[in-house]
């Protein structure tokens, strides 16, 4: 068989199993099987702890036991870490393993780098309004191949959103805010329940199913006011009416942290689970991941603590998803990416791994998304990494920092076997907070952009004759 791209000697880290994408808008069939029964959650949700920290060997296989937070069934959970190659034919990965035939259009070597599934970032705003940003100026050297906007839109403002999946390089999933103007301001889509229309989410999402994959709602006290969990509550329905999971926001309070945990159901996801404004600790959440609500970093602005997490780990619970949460507000810091999100959890001592699962076979499977593996039949998205073994300094969204052992640094994304190319980004929109380094540093980055593009290429010594002059003998 020929190849259209050939990629050599890698370290493959992916799902062990294939993993089957579910019906668009729904969850994956094994995923929802595994959060339909409280009886099965002893494995599945319950995060025990583990002893020790740090990569396993290259090579070696993780377990689904030794991967907290994964479901008890397992399929397609557990993360190999071998070294191989990738054949992609026809926007999908063709063969894996070994010493494959030199027989393609394009070999690229890539020995010594980490090659991982695109990643699937579970919370980002690429939609428009207040939080939006583009996708793809960050994808092409991030190495994520979907983003999943987590709320910007709501039923009256979902077209805005399909017009960027539509033109965006990268894959666009959604979960829809049950508020019906999303989130077109900072805050307060909750306050008018008019808004919070169950029937109007559930035809939103049957007629959207291949976009829509879940429900968002934010339970802050800015954002629902005297509304309390009643915007929950409308999601909740709308959620299980569609057989889709729900997204759930915690923030400042009220409401209490222990009040959204107490009505999620299994397979439902709490953002902002390390939150150090929302502080869930104690034996709410305990109790919430025991029965199979699932975790997910969020980072955002402010929605990530190094101490809550640390502390939530020491108690056994654990991350399922990590996500940046990315938008106009935290681009610039204190996210800026997902690789340097997983940084930050490589730096609470999570192996990488289970911090590969958690932006890929988790995220793809709890959507029914495609990707989030390299196996053979699913689309070549694919993201290439060097791995450098420095210590690298990460900040929380409070400014607390650790020391990861490592730091990721994207080398090559492809989203079904296309090479993103370079995009620049737009200047953050006038409203966004930047402190006075924060504005230095971009205007830096411009100055050294604009010398770079407006030095030549190369010099004479590097130029070909393309059309010789005939000189007469």
């Amino acid at each position: 068989m020929r190849f259209d791209l050939l990629l050599t000697g890698g370290r493959l880290m992916t799902a062990r199993a294939p993993v089957t994408a579910g019906s668009p808008g729904t969850m994956g069939s094994s995923a929802a099987a595994g959060f339909s029964a409280a009886g099965e959650l002893g494995t599945r949700g319950g995060f025990p702890a583990t002893e020790g920290h740090g990569d396993p060997e290259a090579g070696a296989e993780l377990p689904v036991s030794e991967i907290p937070g994964s479901p008890a069934s397992g399929d397609g959970y557990s993360v190999s870490d071998i070294r191989g190659d990738l054949g992609i034919r026809d926007g999908r990965i063709v063969a894996v393993g070994p010493g494959l035939p030199r027989d393609a259009r394009r070999v690229v070597d890539v020995t010594g780098k980490l090659v991982t599934p695109g990643l699937v970032d579970l919370h980002t705003h690429v939609g428009p309004g207040y939080w939006g940003i583009d996708p793809d100026p960050v994808a092409w050297h991030s190495g994520v191949t979907t983003w999943v906007d987590a709320g910007s839109a709501g039923a009256f403002t979902l077209d805005g959103l399909r017009r960027v999946a539509a033109t965006a390089a990268v894959r666009v999933a959604a979960l829809l805010n049950i508020s019906a103007i999303g989130l077109a301001g900072r805050t307060g889509e909750g306050r008018d329940l008019e808004n919070c229309d169950v029937s109007l989410a559930i035809d939103t999402i049957q007629a959207h199913r291949e976009l829509v994959r879940g429900v968002k709602v934010r339970i802050d006290r800015e954002t629902v006011g005297a509304n309390g969990v009643e915007p929950l509550r409308r999601g909740l329905a709308v959620a299980e009416a569609c057989g889709v999971p729900a997204m759930v926001h915690i923030g400042a309070t009220p409401p209490r942290p222990d009040e959204v945990l107490g009505l999620l159901r299994p397979g439902d996801v709490v953002t902002h689970c390390a939150s150090g404004i929302a502080a869930p600790l104690g034996s709410s959440i305990r109790t919430a991941a025991g029965r199979g609500v699932l975790m997910d970093i969020g980072h955002g602005s402010g929605g990530f603590a190094f101490d809550v997490l640390e502390e939530q780990l020491a108690a056994g619970v654990r991350p399922f998803t990590i996500s940046t949460d990315l938008h106009a507000r935290s681009l610039h810091g204190p996210v800026f990416d997902l690789p340097t999100t997983m940084a930050k959890l490589l730096a609470a001592g999570l192996a990488l791994t289970e911090v590969v699962a958690a932006v890929t076979v988790r995220p793809a499977r709890l959507l029914g998304l495609p990707g989030g593996t390299l196996s053979v039949g699913a689309p070549a998205d694919v993201a290439i990494f060097d791995v450098r073994e420095e210590e690298f300094a990460v900040a929380d969204a409070h400014r607390q920092v650790r020391a990861s052992p490592v730091r990721l640094v994207n080398e090559a994304t492809y989203v079904a076997g296309r090479l993103l190319t370079p995009r620049l980004a737009a200047p953050p929109p006038p409203w966004v907070p930047l402190t006075e380094a924060q504005r230095a540093a971009l205007d830096n980055r411009e100055r050294h952009l604009r010398d770079l593009l407006a030095t030549p290429l190369v010099g004479v010594d590097g130029l070909a004759e393309q059309f010789p002059r005939h000189r007469p003998q």
